[in-house]
């Protein structure tokens, strides 16, 4: 049985060549990966503090024998994205005898794909992890771990920053919010996450700002929320709060986020996000033609020019970074022409363009 003070190896699984990870790009900018992994980060801060952990992100550097050997236990966080590295991890791990509890958007909706995992923690962690803190302390560990109820994240942990060294990441990320009150039919967060945003107060999302700040970092941070303007109201509370606190400091933090569309209908939210330090923002704007965005059920981007949107967002001096999508049902031959001529129209500075993927327990998967 594992001693008081435990030994935890938390592993972040390597992500593919895909647009997020922005493999070839860093290297320009003299880092090995585009951004730190946060959910594992914000586990690690569940844990209690006088057990030793070891944060091991792929991305960056080699997974040794002697680190999965030195581990009471491997704490495994996954994405569906990372799948392929994730069997190398499971596989090195059994054959070295340490047992995997993994957690994540992998396992949430698939964890069948991996019968040689035999703890999970399934959805969000901040209700399950002190029971799954006392079944690791006395070796009575449980197949699966799930909250019956979304958490209140006002509870949720500052990151455990200290695990990683800065100077491999383009940008460090935070979260405020979680949820999305939108209903894309191929999107995951409904499921994940759910409808009703939830959000952190702003005197705990400076906090983490705060230890960043104190830290050394004075690069990007991104604000990874599902849509960081769910609740638009909550948003400009924390806007005033950050313009505050940037004003004070005098840090030269900035920040990215992601939002849906209608975004560009509030000059007021679009100025202040400026002001708070925003420099670029990630839209779903998906595809040019009426009727695949009618297919999905993406409302918000329905009934607008499109183009005329994007513009609105870079004159109030947005960025724009783009989600593009090809392969709905209503799809003519011409639509990679339609999207490229869109794109090179509206000025999408980081066009991320993806086939249509029908993810676990969305309603396109159903």
């Amino acid at each position: 049985m594992p001693g008081p003070n435990m030994k935890i190896l938390l592993i972040s699984p390597k992500t593919p060549d895909t647009f997020w990870s922005f493999k070839h790009a860093v290297r320009f900018v003299s880092r090995k990966a585009s951004m730190a992994p946060l959910g594992l980060l914000t586990i690690a801060a569940m844990l209690p503090a006088d057990w030793d952990l070891r944060l091991v992100d792929l991305n960056v550097t080699s997974l040794r024998d002697e680190d999965i050997h030195w581990a009471d236990y491997v704490l495994l966080g996954a994405m569906i994205v990372h799948k392929d590295s994730v069997h190398e991890i499971v596989a090195r791990c059994r054959a070295l005898g340490k047992k995997i509890i993994a957690g994540g958007p992998l396992f949430t909706t698939g964890r069948e794909a991996f019968p040689d995992i035999e703890h999970f923690v399934l959805g969000e962690a901040e209700e399950t992890m002190p029971q799954v803190v006392e079944d690791m302390r006395s070796g009575r560990l449980q197949a699966v771990y799930q909250a019956s109820n979304r958490p209140d994240i006002t509870h949720s942990p500052i990151p455990r920053w200290d695990l990683i060294d800065f100077r491999h990441y383009v940008t460090m990320s935070v979260q405020f919010s979680r949820g999305c009150p939108f209903d894309c039919e191929f999107c995951d967060i409904v499921v994940m996450n759910g409808r009703v945003p939830r959000a952190k107060t702003p005197e705990q999302l400076i906090a983490e700002l705060e230890v960043l700040r104190k830290s050394g970092w004075k690069d990007m941070v991104f604000i990874v929320d599902d849509n960081f303007i769910g609740n638009k109201s909550r948003a400009k509370i924390l806007l005033r709060s950050l313009m505050e606190w940037r004003s004070r400091t005098r840090t030269p933090i900035g920040f990215l986020t992601e939002a849906s569309m209608n975004l560009a209908d509030d000059a007021e939210l679009c100025a202040l996000m400026v002001q708070a330090g925003f420099k670029k923002v990630f839209v779903g704007i998906e595809t040019p033609s009426l009727e695949a965005l009618m297919e999905c059920h993406k409302v918000q981007n329905r009934d607008r020019d499109l183009v005329d949107s994007v513009r609105t967002l870079q004159r109030a001096g947005l960025e724009v970074m783009g989600g593009f999508i090809v392969g709905f049902d209503s799809d003519k031959k011409d639509i990679f022409k339609r999207q490229f001529e869109f794109i090179q129209r509206s000025g999408v500075a980081t066009a991320m363009v993806g086939l249509l993927t029908a993810l676990p327990q969305t309603r396109l998967w159903q």
